[in-house]
């Protein structure tokens, strides 16, 4: 198992470092093919050998080579989770090669909002449209009787959280909703749990920092993509397991 985890964990720092470069340039109106990237405080072109993913950042302790500022360090915890990720999910997942392929792409997909969310409040439509067109292609390939499925759970996972939003419109947009959907079209019936985790955890964040701000909380904008990350995680890795407990010990 450990060797199949460290390659997925290298595949996934490549996958995180791509994942920086689309989620710092698609809101921005930028191309993602190109030009090389550059320093945001010098605009010094990034060499290659210092673009490589987690070691780069280590060797230069995190400033940029020419004009010495600091290099975020978003960038590296977004290589290491992803990566993570990827090895937790081919630890999981590695017994079917067609579920595998899925939830990498899912893994990557909810890695980009995640960013793009966090640093500019945006769930970006491009991002989400392509998840899904990977999402419908792929499990038309591996398992193209669980497409009505799919379409269900999305149609309801999304419709849950247009509620929400319609009830609450401050604490969710309609990128919630949209990235909602998509996750059911990756997850199936393990949205469900997904959904349950994200929005939980979103709530406990949102009350204590209600707790510790006051009436100044009101004025913050919560980003709520990253807990549906978070959720959508935990449904790919275990939320078949959640599912089969809850109905062992309430329904059976």
């Amino acid at each position: 198992m450990f060797p199949i985890a460290s390659l997925a964990f290298v595949g996934g720092i490549v996958t995180g470092s791509f994942v920086g470069l689309v989620a710092h340039r698609l809101p921005r109106g930028r191309s993602i093919v190109g030009p090389r990237s550059v320093c945001d405080s010098c605009d010094a072109q990034i060499a290659a050998y210092d673009n490589v993913p987690v070691f780069s950042w280590l060797q230069l302790r995190g400033r940029c080579r020419h004009c010495g500022a600091r290099i975020p360090m978003r960038y590296l915890l977004i290589e290491l989770a992803v990566g993570g990720a990827f090895a937790l999910t081919a630890v999981v997942l590695h017994g079917d090669p067609g579920q595998l392929a899925l939830g990498l792409l899912f893994v990557t997909m909810l890695a980009a909002v995640t960013l793009t969310d966090l640093d500019r409040r945006v769930i970006p439509n491009r991002i989400l449209l392509a998840g899904a067109i990977a999402a419908l292609v792929v499990a038309a390939v591996i398992d193209p009787s669980s497409l009505p499925e799919r379409a269900i759970a999305a149609a309801a996972a999304g419709g849950v959280l247009l509620v929400i939003g319609l009830a609450y419109p401050q604490g969710m947009g309609m990128g919630d909703v949209k990235l909602a959907a998509v996750m059911g079209l990756y997850l199936g019936s393990s949205v469900a749990p997904a959904l349950l985790v994200g929005v939980f955890s979103g709530a406990v964040v949102g009350l204590d920092v209600m707790l510790a701000r006051g009436s100044d909380a009101r004025k913050l904008a919560l980003p709520f993509g990253p807990f549906l990350a978070l959720g959508g995680v935990v449904g790919l890795l275990v939320g078949d397991q959640m599912i089969d407990w809850y109905l062992n010990a309430f329904v059976r």
